[in-house]
């Protein structure tokens, strides 16, 4: 018969395909567990209120229609519920399909039953699959992992959750409507069970058996299942486990699948008095809390609680008098244990020749040390224990008790024998590689010393005293043949004829009287260790390291070995070397791999870098876990440092006296500090002595692991530290700004001289590292900020400033600002408000307008740039963007809101035009007519100004950005400031060369070069964010006439100072001049450049038609909303660099040149 798992057997690759399948599903679904979006399991307020209108169970499924009308009759739900569509479909659709997939494993599962009950696959059927080995193992794998996916999903995705989820896929996605959707099957199958993980929650009843139910599976093949599982031993394990009381530790994955399977065959638990009896003694004679996957724990006392026969046939293994006699005889094995492992564990004692003479007792060992650990690590394990269960926690303080339970020996133990385990592996992997090379060195060895003694015989090797002898010649001539004939590849042959050969040479010392001669009898006892050693290595064989494998299988702790993180922590603190042994137990968790892979890797399956991956990756975190207390402690003993550095340590001056020497030697503190910095090092030196190791398919670079640990650290600490130092009392007077960013200055310049002074003792790039981090934080709280102007959010998985090894913290908002940088931001926006401040162009300094005392001054942005360097400056810069963009979207809701629907503002807005019209003439009766224009519109220029004077406020902020930025990059990095600077100006050059002549090349579309350039451009300040286009817009009627009336509208409130230019006449009706003014030019620049014409002859034809107004009514001075309307145009000219003459198109030269003097 065709092996089963062939390629070509068609039935046993199918079954293979079903299981591989099936464990990949699971690790997809742990993996999945960690990525649900919050929002989902709408647990805070306010969730609830946000989105509790679009978020819906399954109560959806019974009117849909009404909900839906409910949705489309608000339009901001149908604007959330877009919004919600964009940023999770994609995570949605994941866990749609993992469900899917859960689904169609059960169908394929059962369609596989089908066609072997109907012949499909030739000359098999269910009982010949489970008489052969393979078949029997595949088929319970493949109903046990169904049943442990149906778990894994209650355990870790809640069932409201899931039902949330599945109606956001059913309503957002399109796929739902194809004909070959099965999304009815998948809401029956996966609808919420009643079962919360929360403990001391309540279980409802009859669970798991009606969830198993969901899909009915048939039923012979469930009896024939468990048939076999109680009466096989299907994977052979027991040979590994000879000792009759190891017997349930060797049946442990065997029992795991009968206690998952007996739920899809309730009566079993409920009424089979005989069968469960033979079932508990058989598996559970003394253990009653096991692992059913990869560490996923259950405890028997409490899972077979409502089942009668379950509960009737597990009393005696829970009887107090048993649980006494299993834990005390643990206790016994333990410590007996524990002295063999150690002594072994002894420098020198674990030789080749000892491990070859006691392979048995040192199996035997670690057999008791992984059984006793596996049976305490189970049975004392809390999460195993509900707290609210009186009779467990009665036996689980019975084990306590007598078992004299002690965590941190328990750990050692694990440690010991890992090591043990491990020093073990590697000799007999050597062993096994070298195995043929030396029996073939001994058997030489041994055959040359007979051909020289039959030479000695033979009378011409002058040997003392020794006759010739024929016979013993021939004879010793006959046995160097007999070593030499001995066959490698024949083992049992070569061992016999050896034994053989070893009796011989006894023999013949003693028949021969050779015993008088010394030197023969030396060659006699070495050919005899030749041959013993020749023995010895045959020995040697494959079947021992696989029985390790087997008795090391660690999988049961892959989630209980977190309750020992802060004994091994504790340990590596104390004594760094620690991580050697450590690194022992990392690799013998690694082993637990082996059991979802395998089949994987047997069916040749495309998931098998996948799920190999998830685990690893799961390992490594928890290894990064484990040894973060490196890093952590490093850095308790910097900020020592720190504090000794900054405060205690006075710098030596270049000339001092010799009797201030001892003053200035400070012997004290400078031994602190190099003992502190000693201990750093030692750390250093306890994660570097791990070696490189293979966790999994993942290869682990302790000097990587230091690397990332530490910068998990320092993110951990800067992140706290911008987090807490940037939060400010709006009620301050005056603001709390600069001294918090004195102070968060001092905080980063200590982080980063001590990090500067660290780099050398722990080798690693102290600069490099430092700007990499703070940087990444600074990028990753400015996209978390801009966020908010988003639809379309980047998720903390999208982005690629976060990481999952060196994650950047997130902490709960203070106010509207998610992160520091808004709260920076809005801040500087607060106290820089136009309606409370007055900016001084010539000196860059805001004044309040009441007391006219400073606010502040672009010295603010150079602390900015001390504390949180050209990142923190770029990313305000970027944040300042999205609010702008924001405020001119706004603004246009509004233009449309109160201009272009309101009748009368229209009517009036048609009037104005047509009395000016056309621009190039003078208005007759000018003031009547600007003035009746202007009252009749009197109500809507507040919103406006307000609107105006926001985006100007904002563009000023960013101008002075750009200064500090240019300034520091021409400061710090000349060469790059130069370098940029020539490279715009070639680029601008081309650009405008091919404008003028289009056959000259141009960037194409698929070329970056602009994008990347404009990146930098703005990252060393050199562009003008006037000149910049915020958003694209369409056209609006009357739009460059409103913005003229609105600007002589406020003029009356301005009035011109001598030294300062316009300033604000009445503090109770603020306006400031430079934020109207670039507020205005920003609003243009969104616009097509003849909106801005328009304006500028509007503003030209009033200053002509006063001023003609006035010469005719003979008024000598120039009226002041003249003067206002000239200083408006000679600011624009100035700000937007263009030439004077685009002002003098629309305005006399003379009375640009006069205005001046007659002020």
């Amino acid at each position: 018969m065709v092996d089963f798992l062939a390629e070509n057997n068609l039935c046993g690759q199918a079954i293979l395909r079903i299981v591989s399948c099936g464990n990949a599903i699971i690790a997809e679904l742990l993996r999945l567990s960690e990525f649900i979006p919050a929002v989902f399991r709408l647990k805070d307020r306010a969730d609830q209120q946000k989105y509790g209108d679009i978020i819906f169970d399954f109560s959806y499924f019974k009117g849909p229609e009404l909900c839906e009308s409910k949705l489309e009759s608000k339009p901001e739900l149908q604007d959330l519920d877009e919004e919600f569509r964009e940023n999770n479909i994609e995570i949605v659709t994941r866990f749609y399909l993992a469900f899917q997939s859960v689904h169609k494993y059960i169908v394929d599962l059962n369609r596989y039953l089908d066609d072997l009950n109907e012949g499909v696959y030739i000359q098999q059927t269910l009982e010949t699959v489970l008489l052969n080995e393979d078949g029997k193992q595949l088929l319970c794998e493949a109903l046990y992992l169904y049943g442990v996916m149906l778990l894994v999903i209650d355990q870790k995705i809640e069932g409201e959750t899931r039902e949330r989820m599945l109606v956001s896929y059913y309503r957002y996605s399109a796929a739902r409507s194809s004909a070959d959707s099965n999304m009815d099957d998948i809401c029956k199958l996966l609808r919420s069970t009643g079962y919360s993980s929360q403990p001391g929650a309540k279980r409802p009843p009859n669970y798991p058996e009606s969830y198993f139910q969901r899909v009915p599976i048939n039923e012979t093949f469930i009896s024939m299942v468990i048939g076999r599982l109680r009466s096989d031993d299907i994977y052979n394990q027991v040979s590994a486990y000879p000792l009759p009381e190891h017997r349930s530790t060797a049946l442990a994955n065997q029992a795991a699948m009968l206690y998952v399977i007996l739920y899809f065959e309730p009566s079993i638990l409920h009424t089979h008095q005989a069968k469960m009896r033979e079932i508990v003694d058989k598996y559970f004679p003394d253990n009653w809390v096991i692992s059913i996957y990869m560490g996923i724990t259950v405890n028997l006392a409490d899972a077979w609680e409502p089942y009668k026969a379950a509960k009737t046939a597990l009393n005696n293994t829970l009887d107090l008098s048993n649980v006494r006699e299993q834990a005390s005889r643990y206790a016994t094995v333990s410590e007996r244990v524990h002295a063999q492992v150690h002594q072994f564990l002894k420098e020198g004692y674990l030789r080749e020749e000892l491990v070859l003479d006691n392979i048995p007792r040192l199996l035997n060992c670690l057999r008791d040390g992984n059984v006793t650990i596996r049976w305490l690590m189970l049975h004392t394990a809390d999460s195993a224990c509900d707290p609210n269960n009186k009779r467990l926690r009665q036996i689980k303080d019975q084990i306590l008790t007598d078992s004299r339970y002690n965590p941190k020996i328990l750990f050692q133990l694990l440690l010991d024998t890992a090591q043990f385990e491990f020093i073990l592996k590697e000799m007999f992997k050597q062993m096994l590689s070298e195995k043929q090379a030396k029996w073939e060195h001994y058997k030489k060895e041994g055959s040359e010393r007979m051909t020289e003694l039959a030479d000695v015989f033979s009378g011409v090797k002058p040997l003392t005293r020794v006759e010739k002898n024929e016979n013993l010649q021939a004879w010793f001539r006959e046995i160097s043949k007999q070593i030499l004939s001995l066959n490698y590849d024949d083992s049992t042959a070569a061992g016999r004829k050896t034994v053989q050969l070893i009796q011989a040479l006894e023999e013949v010392q003693e028949f021969h009287q050779l015993e008088s001669n010394l030197q023969v009898c030396q060659f006699l006892a070495d050919t005899r260790k030749f041959l013993h050693q020749m023995i010895r290595t045959i020995n040697i064989k494959e079947e021992v390291l696989i029985t390790m494998q087997i008795i090391g299988d660690l999988s049961f702790a892959w989630q209980l070995i977190d309750s020992f993180t802060s004994i091994m922590q504790e340990s590596i603190r104390v004594n760094p070397s620690m991580v050697t042994k450590l690194r022992a137990t990392f690799l013998k968790l690694a082993s637990a791999l082996d059991l979802p892979l395998l089949r994987i890797n047997q069916a040749n399956s495309p998931d098998l870098l996948s799920v190999s991956q998830y685990y690893s990756g799961e390992l490594v975190s928890y290894v990064r876990k484990v040894l973060q207390i490196i890093p952590e402690s490093m850095f308790t003993s910097l900020l020592k440092i720190i504090k000794l550095q900054t405060h205690d340590i006075i710098e030596v001056p270049t000339r001092l006296d010799k009797d201030k020497l001892r003053d200035y030697a400070q012997l004290g503190p400078r031994y602190e500090v190099a003992k502190l910095t000693h201990a750093i090092s030692i750390f250093t030196e306890g994660i570097l002595m791990m070696k490189t190791t293979l966790v999994g398919i993942i290869k682990v670079d302790p000097k990587q692991l230091l690397e990332d640990g530490i910068r998990k650290e320092l993110v951990k600490r800067v992140a706290f530290a911008l987090h807490r130092g940037l939060i400010f009392n709006p009620r301050a007077k005056p603001s709390e700004l600069m001294p918090k960013l004195k102070e968060l200055g001092a905080t980063m310049d200590g982080f980063h001289r001590s990090f500067e002074y660290i780099q050398d003792y722990v080798n690693i790039y102290g600069l490099k590292i430092w700007q990499e981090e703070v940087s990444r934080i600074i990028n990753y709280n400015v996209e978390q900020e801009c966020n908010n102007f988003l639809r379309t959010k980047i998720q903390d998985w999208q982005s690629m400033y976060q990481s999952t090894h060196i994650p950047i913290p997130k902490f709960t908002p203070v106010d509207e600002s998610v992160t520091f940088i808004g709260r920076l931001c809005r801040e500087i926006l607060r106290i820089t408000d136009p309606k409370m401040t007055c900016h001084i162009d010539q000196l860059n300094t805001w004044y309040d307008m009441k007391t006219h005392q400073e606010v502040t001054s672009s010295r603010l942005f150079s602390e900015i740039q001390n504390t949180l360097g050209t990142f923190g400056l770029n990313g305000l810069d970027r944040l300042l963007c999205f609010m702008i963009v924001k405020e001119l979207q706004n603004f246009l809701s509004m233009f449309q809101k109160i201009i272009l629907r309101d009748r009368t503002v229209q009517e009036t807005l048609k009037t104005l035009m047509n009395a000016v019209s056309p621009l190039k003439s003078i208005v007759a009766n000018s003031n009547k007519i600007y003035f009746s224009a202007i009252a009749k519109t009197q109500k809507i220029w507040t919103a406006y100004l307000e609107a105006i004077m926001k985006v100007g406020q904002m563009q000023i902020l960013r101008q002075q950005i750009a200064n500090e930025l240019n300034y520091s990059c021409r400061f710090d990095s000349k060469h790059l400031a130069a370098a940029l600077e020539n490279l715009n100006k070639a680029l601008l050059a081309d650009i405008e060369a091919h404008y003028q002549d289009p056959s000259l090349p141009y960037p194409k579309e698929d070329n970056t070069l602009l994008y990347e350039i404009t990146a930098y451009l703005e990252a060393a300040g050199i562009h003008n964010p006037l000149n910049k286009i915020y958003i694209t817009t369409k056209r609006l009627p009357y739009f460059p006439v409103v913005n003229f009336l609105f600007l002589i509208a406020q003029l009356p409130k301005l009035q011109y100072n001598k030294n300062l230019g316009m300033v604000c006449r009445k503090p109770a009706d603020p306006v400031d001049w430079p934020p109207l003014v670039l507020g205005l030019l920003t609003l243009l620049k969104q616009f097509h450049s003849r909106y801005t014409e328009q304006f500028l002859a509007l503003i030209g034809q009033f200053i002509r038609s006063t001023v003609e107004q006035c010469t005719s009514q003979k008024i000598p001075e120039m009226p002041a909303d003249v003067v206002g309307a000239l200083l408006f145009l000679e600011d624009y000219v100035r700000y937007t660099k263009l030439p004077r003459r685009v002002a003098e198109a629309h305005v006399p030269n003379f009375i640009f040149d006069e205005f001046r003097t007659v002020l």
